[in-house]
């Protein structure tokens, strides 16, 4: 497909198959170039619910290249992106670019470790409203550009 524009959407093992399937459908529908990166060097990823996607890539190998936006959903799996300093690097250097990123569910908690949130409009998923003390819990979706959530 020759596109020009870029996303990147890392799946981590327990990742949500929905909130991943769905963006890429969309935006590939729409003519968007989408890698879909595994967290680890699997390509193969399971979701939470038993579904295994299989990756373009491994991150390390889809960090060449400069993405309209970043893509990271929800899921059990978010432990994994927030452990990673990868991910946190790599949402830093997105907004610092002035280029997208999207949290799903329980991913803006990545934003938040990241340092991304403060003084942002944002909202997440109610099983993390504890720790994101500014979350917009009625809201279903947040634009605050650069970033957007879903809750």
């Amino acid at each position: 497909m020759n596109s020009s524009r870029f996303a990147l959407i890392v799946l981590p093992l327990g990742f949500e198959e929905v909130e991943a399937v769905t963006p890429v459908d969309m935006l590939r529908r729409a003519g968007v170039s989408v890698t879909i990166a595994s967290l680890d060097a699997r390509l193969e990823v399971t979701g939470r619910n038993g579904i295994a996607l299989l990756a373009d890539a491994p991150l390390d190998v889809s960090f060449s290249r400069n993405y309209d936006m970043v893509i990271l959903p929800g899921g059990p799996g978010v432990k994994h992106l927030r452990a990673d300093p990868r991910i946190i690097d790599l949402v830093k250097k997105q907004a610092a670019r002035g280029a997208w990123v999207a949290a799903i569910c329980a991913a803006p908690t990545v934003l938040y470790d990241a340092g991304l949130l403060e003084g942002r409009r944002y909202t997440a998923h109610h099983s993390v409203a504890g720790e994101l003390i500014a979350i917009l819990e009625s809201e279903r979706v947040v634009v605050d550009a650069p970033i957007i959530e879903t809750g």
